[in-house]
């Protein structure tokens, strides 16, 4: 067991609990965490959401109710929180129920099977431990310590513990100048475009987008108009391992992904035949989940070139460890930095790579 894991497993102590367990909103990640529920023998004994949205309705079985139902029922309970939240008045309002109950947060993959249960720590903490100890500094370490703490526990407080502003991570760590030439890979409507040119003052040399979904495409092409006069090119298409198609399930969201589930084919590049050789100076990655095979499809331009890397690492179980490994592997000069901006779950932990 890593040395630095302070908590058991949520998933060995909700079998054993004696108060009720509930759970706090509707949707995928609901059912996600019923369905883990189910397969460790938790009972969950009611579901409520916000005020504004219990209406009595049902939900997977359940009569939806408030709050205020929950506690009139139950007087003491557990709350399994079922749904991702960033917003400041959002966190602190849920940070305000955890003071009058104990509020966990079960982590669920966004993408791939199996829970971060003590079975799974266990089977990856040669991998994990190698990750931390490759490190580049002590926020890195801490950061990594309270994620693995988080994920294991269900507890937000980990989480909160854990967050940098954004500032922080381009003023210390990616440091952009006005020659960049950047790949945003998981484009989306042009707002980490538009982040990119808010650190550089405007300033590129060129600058290459990808995103696969139909309408975020077009809201991509309608924020570019805004975008300075420059080498710009956007590519309606996903990334992976090398260029072709794939089955694509297009949410006009954040949450479009390749997928066996997809029910029309995307166009997929790599960043190798994309750049064809020519330099890239700042790569990011957000691919719901094709990150690893995003990286192989980067191999040679990351070897030639070495560009500065983001990378999302929370979609999948393994991308604590298969992507900071797979990056040494690529490229082992590369300091590796983690960081996580305020969100729960532990969605926002993201994975740097600089010289």
């Amino acid at each position: 067991m890593l040395s630095f894991i302070e908590e058991p497993s949520i998933w060995d102590r909700l079998p054993e609990e004696t108060r009720p367990v509930v759970l706090y909103g509707m949707g995928d990640g609901a059912l996600k965490i019923l369905d883990a529920c189910r397969q460790k023998g938790v009972r969950v004994q009611g579901i409520f959401a916000s005020d504004n949205h219990a209406r009595g309705n049902e939900f997977a079985g359940f009569r939806v109710k408030k709050l205020a139902d929950m506690e009139a029922e139950f007087g003491d309970f557990i709350i399994l929180l079922c749904f991702a939240a960033f917003r400041e008045d959002l966190l602190e309002q849920l940070y305000r129920i955890g003071q009058r109950h104990e509020l966990l947060a079960p982590d669920v993959p966004v993408f791939g099977e199996g829970l971060f249960d003590q079975a799974y720590l266990d089977a990856h903490s040669g991998e994990l431990e190698t990750v931390y100890h490759l490190l580049a500094d002590e926020q890195s370490r801490r950061v990594f310590r309270h994620v693995l703490n988080f994920k294991i526990s269900g507890k937000p407080s980990y989480l909160r513990e854990a967050e940098t502003p954004k500032s922080e991570v381009y003023e210390g760590i990616l440091r952009l100048s006005g020659d960049e030439d950047y790949y945003d890979l998981g484009g989306y409507d042009g707002d980490t475009v538009q982040e990119f040119l808010s650190e550089t003052c405007g300033k590129f040399r060129s600058i290459t987008v990808l995103e696969p979904d139909e309408k975020n495409f077009r809201k991509l092409e309608r924020a570019a108009a805004s975008f300075p006069d420059g080498n710009i090119r956007l590519v309606q298409a996903a990334s992976w391992v090398k260029d072709g198609s794939l089955p694509f399930c297009g949410k006009a969201g954040r949450s479009s992904f390749l997928g066996e589930g997809g029910k029309t084919l995307a166009p997929v590049r790599s960043v190798d035949s994309l750049a064809d050789g020519n330099r890239v100076s700042f790569l990011k990655m957000d691919v719901e989940g094709a990150e690893a095979e995003t990286l192989l499809g980067a191999a040679e331009t990351i070897r030639r070139y070495r560009p500065k890397l983001a990378v999302s690492a929370y979609h999948r179980n393994e991308d604590l460890f298969r992507l900071p490994l797979l990056i040494h592997e690529l490229c082992p000069e590369y300091r590796l930095f983690f960081r996580h901006q305020p969100y729960i779950p532990a969605w926002e932990t993201n994975l740097y790579a600089v010289l």
